[in-house]
């Protein structure tokens, strides 16, 4: 699958990239803004996506959009996940940080799961 990383915490992002990648998935790109994210949807399939990105809580706006938009399943990773439900804005799972490899290819799964 084709997915993108919708997170600001440089630390964060490489390492989600780095779990996709061995499981044998695509990283389309890193984007830490929703601005960046959006300009990339049509290439996506799945998007790892930050509840809180710098401009505030603008995750869940930008998850709505990515499914309602574009059909991309999302996975929502934060460190707030009671906040979100599954299904909130279209999410195939909710990741809470600090997160494992497990968690994550699980989510792929999930996700890879949805589009069959």
């Amino acid at each position: 699958m084709k997915v993108m990383i919708v997170e600001d915490e440089a630390l964060i992002a490489p390492e989600l990239e780095r779990i996709i990648v061995e499981a044998g998935h695509d990283v389309i790109g890193s984007f830490s803004t929703v601005e960046q994210a959006l300009a990339y949807a049509k290439r996506v399939e799945v998007a790892f996506v930050d509840l809180s990105l710098s401009g505030g809580n603008s995750g869940d706006g930008l998850a709505r959009r990515l499914t309602d938009r574009f059909g991309i399943k999302v996975v929502f990773v934060t460190g707030s996940p009671e906040g979100i439900g599954y299904g909130r804005e279209g999410a195939v799972a909710v990741i809470a940080k600090p997160f494992s490899d497990q968690a994550i290819v699980e989510a792929l799964v999930a996700a890879e799961q949805g589009f069959d």
